[in-house]
């Protein structure tokens, strides 16, 4: 086979030449090791800051794996929420984190399996509002009364004089 074609096939299939993807609940034997993580995500849960959390059990409590998107680095992943019920595959580092493993997913070429190819996030998709849509604004708009202005008491105010009482 001609070399400058199998230079081609591991520079455009690196898959080819990695190991096979350990199942996620297998994570945890393998702290520090550059592994390929294979599992169905269950959710996609965001906690504070806007950072993004692939569970890949019902009970993310008692998983042994996860895989964690930062705010920062979630326009470099795209939309992950469309990864909800696929089988993935993430290759990186796993690393350990309050005595499970996980796994920090900073771009879009660690993922595989059926999450090769999800979309961009789109323009207005707000990482602060922890998902939620925004028109592009981080602060709501003021608000505009309609309707005539107070009015300003004039001077001198009648007062009444206290009657003494006798």
């Amino acid at each position: 086979m001609n070399p400058l074609r199998i230079f081609n096939l591991i520079l455009f299939f690196p898959s080819l030449t990695s190991a096979a993807c350990i199942p996620f609940d297998q994570a945890l034997d393998h702290i520090g090791e550059t592994q390929c993580v294979i599992g169905k995500v269950v959710r996609i849960e965001s906690g504070a800051g806007g950072v993004h959390y692939l569970d890949f059990c019902e009970d993310y409590r008692l998983c042994r794996f996860t895989a964690v998107i930062f705010p920062h680095d979630l326009k470099n992943v795209g939309d992950v929420r469309q990864l909800v019920g696929k089988t993935v595959e993430i290759r990186g580092v796993v690393k350990e984190y309050d005595g499970r493993a996980e796994m920090i997913l900073e771009k879009a070429a660690q993922l595989g399996g059926e999450a090769r190819r999800i979309s961009p996030l789109t323009k207005n998709f707000d990482v602060e509002e922890k998902g939620h849509f925004s028109a592009g604004k981080s602060r709501p708009s003021r608000r505009r009364t309609s309707g005539s202005k107070k009015q300003i008491p004039t001077l001198p105010i009648e007062i009444p004089e206290d009657v003494e009482s006798n």
